[in-house]
């Protein structure tokens, strides 16, 4: 990080003094004096730190060993791309390879005989069995922004960083091409590549289950029932009679009226005070990475994954005047169902883990610790506005004809 105070504000003093623009993304330090009076209370407790982005670049501490491939499955045409990574990674780069195992098992790959010692090599994972989040080095997406959104689900802690290739139909998150995987994927072994840090939401769903049953649901942890063979991930019973669901969100937490016909009916705390209720479709809270996705199609602003922000979305919302609204990275939202609801909300985590959420429960949500930290292929701001337009096709109309003579214009004076 860069602490503020001494290393960015003498860069900047460089740059005011030289003429030219230091080269940095971060914005600069505010003064902290207003006039010759006025400045800003001192706090010797607080030191702040700003990462600036452009001096973002992965190195390795030690040489990586553990690479998760992630490939889209349902698709026969990453089947090829997947066996050519997977024995690229195992023959020339001797690394181990971890697959999940129903991508290892599939039909397609047993029955390649000439691809069987390379299959025998892979290590396997069950989602929800294996924890495999303390073992790998380097992420490798084949398939579209989907891959790379599961790849984030796996981590619920710190994430390796994560290299996506663009196989799938759209492609916004993937910058790379495969067709010079092996070009490509030697560089990010040798260190010293650019990276962007998407930040996460640190999400935790408090469910009332006395307020559900009008008893305790259970008595001790070791009755939770289990879930894919090992008790439900983030689940903790904290307080009596409520459940906790936390979990690390990529893109978005939606909240909806589900199958309702009626408005969803829910208010929106801001750090423990009540700024709105949301009477609509719904709400979707987003990161800056989610600000091209779900909210983006909702009439939000998009907004650069290095920008520290949460946006926050109404779905079709039953007033003219509800905006989407930026607030600071830092803050805690809070959504509950309104007193005078008439029907229950429902809730999604990038799409996943849809639920029900009722009278009692809470969702609260704020910025996590733990950023997905993506492999740029260019850097970070010219990725980004590749992707826009490339997969957003952003800003693009018919160019205006240029005058032919400029006294054809009407807003000549004769």
């Amino acid at each position: 990080p860069v602490q503020v105070t001494k290393e960015t504000a003498g860069r900047e003093e460089v740059a005011r003094h030289s003429g030219k623009r230091a080269h940095f993304l971060h914005g600069p330090y505010p003064a902290t004096h207003f006039g010759p009076k006025a400045c800003i209370l001192p706090n010797p407790t607080s030191v702040m730190h700003i990462q600036d982005p452009a001096s973002q670049r992965l190195t390795w501490n030690k040489p990586p060993v553990n690479v998760l491939v992630i490939r889209k499955i349902r698709d026969e045409s990453l089947v090829e791309p997947f066996k050519e990574l997977c024995r690229f990674l195992v023959e020339e780069k001797q690394m181990m390879v971890y697959v999940e195992r129903r991508v290892a098992d599939d039909a397609t790959l047993s029955k390649d005989e000439a691809f069987g010692s390379i299959r025998n090599q892979l290590c396997t994972f069950r989602e929800g069995y294996d924890d495999i989040s303390d073992c790998i080095d380097l992420i490798i997406c084949l398939g579209g922004d989907g891959t790379l959104l599961y790849a984030s689900s796996l981590f619920q802690g710190s994430v390796p960083p994560v290299m996506a290739f663009h196989l799938g139909s759209l492609g916004f998150l993937t910058p790379f091409k495969f067709e010079s995987y092996k070009t490509e994927v030697a560089k990010v072994f040798e260190g010293n590549a650019a990276i962007t840090l998407r930040s996460r939401l640190k999400v935790k769903v408090v469910k009332d289950m006395l307020q559900r049953t009008g008893q305790q649901l259970y008595e001790s942890p070791q009755q939770q029932p289990e879930h894919n063979g090992l008790l439900p991930h983030g689940h903790t019973n904290s307080e009596a009679g409520k459940v906790t669901l936390q979990l690390q969100v990529l893109n978005e937490v939606v909240v909806d009226r589900g199958p309702s016909s009626y408005l969803s009916n829910v208010d929106l705390y801001l750090d423990g005070r009540l700024i709105t209720s949301v009477q609509g479709d719904g709400v979707i809270v987003s990161t800056p990475t989610g600000s091209t996705a779900y909210a983006a199609a909702a009439g939000a602003s998009m907004i650069h994954p290095n920008v520290p922000a949460i946006m926050v979305t109404p779905i079709c919302p039953h007033s003219l005047s509800f905006r989407p609204i930026v607030v600071p990275a830092g803050v805690e939202l809070m959504i509950t169902l309104s007193p005078d609801a008439r029907n229950t909300a429902w809730v999604s985590f990038d799409g996943r883990r849809r639920q029900e959420i009722q009278h009692g429960d809470c969702i609260k949500i704020t910025t996590s610790c733990y950023p997905v930290p993506s492999i740029c292929c260019h850097d970070l701001v010219y990725d980004w506005f590749e992707s826009l337009a490339q997969c957003l096709h952003w800003n693009v109309r018919k160019r205006q004809a240029r005058l032919a003579d400029i006294s054809d214009s009407s807003d000549t004076e004769n």
